[in-house]
């Protein structure tokens, strides 16, 4: 056993486990999941949704096809998993900036995502079946989007429509900065803005 940095008496075991605490197994997975979704991202880009298949997600990611079995059984679900991740990524991202440039990042975001612009160009019909979500999964969305930005239900969804067209249609990055800035300045003189 190695002397203990702290004092003679402690010596060092390594991290304790605790449940729901992250083994190293459990963070291997969770980057070979990544790198899955990685590969999931760059293999709709290039193809779509429509046109890749459980196999070409498998060579973008350079994995066998069977690891990715072993993470998901479905290309939809690949496509569930990674669209969770894209939230979760851009609920971050909005989160602690001011409304204005919160609004303005995520229009930067959306707009020239590079799956959702291959949808738009080659699958516009899957792209809008992607965004016509039911009512829980709008609830979600828009509460999500209502803590990240710090503005109550109504005006996180007002924020959550302008951002849906934006990813249909993304115009220009200097013309969505303007209407977030207009965007946020009403939500802020409504009131429904919580924190600037």
């Amino acid at each position: 056993m190695l002397p203990s940095p702290v004092g003679p008496s402690l010596s060092w075991h390594g991290p304790a486990h605790l449940p729901g605490a992250h083994t190293r197994s459990g963070n291997a997975m969770g980057r070979t999941r990544l790198g899955l979704l990685t590969g999931a991202a760059r293999a709709f880009a290039e193809q779509g949704l429509r046109r890749s298949t459980m196999q070409s997600v498998a060579a973008a990611a350079g994995v066998a096809k069977a690891t990715l079995y072993n993470h998901f059984r479905t290309k939809d679900d690949v496509a569930a998993a990674l669209l969770g991740l894209e939230l979760d990524r851009l609920t971050t991202l909005a989160a602690g900036l001011p409304l204005e440039q919160a609004l303005g990042a995520l229009s930067d975001e959306l707009g020239a995502h590079p799956v959702l612009r291959r949808m738009a160009e080659t699958e516009p019909e899957a792209l809008a079946r992607l965004l016509a979500v039911d009512a829980d999964r709008w609830a979600d969305l828009t509460g999500r989007l209502a803590a990240a930005l710090g503005v109550d239900g109504e005006a996180a969804e007002i924020a959550a429509r302008w951002l849906v067209g934006v990813v249909l249609q993304p115009g220009r990055s200097s013309a969505r900065h303007r209407q977030a800035a207009r965007l946020a300045q009403f939500l802020t003189a409504t009131g429904a803005a919580t924190s600037a």
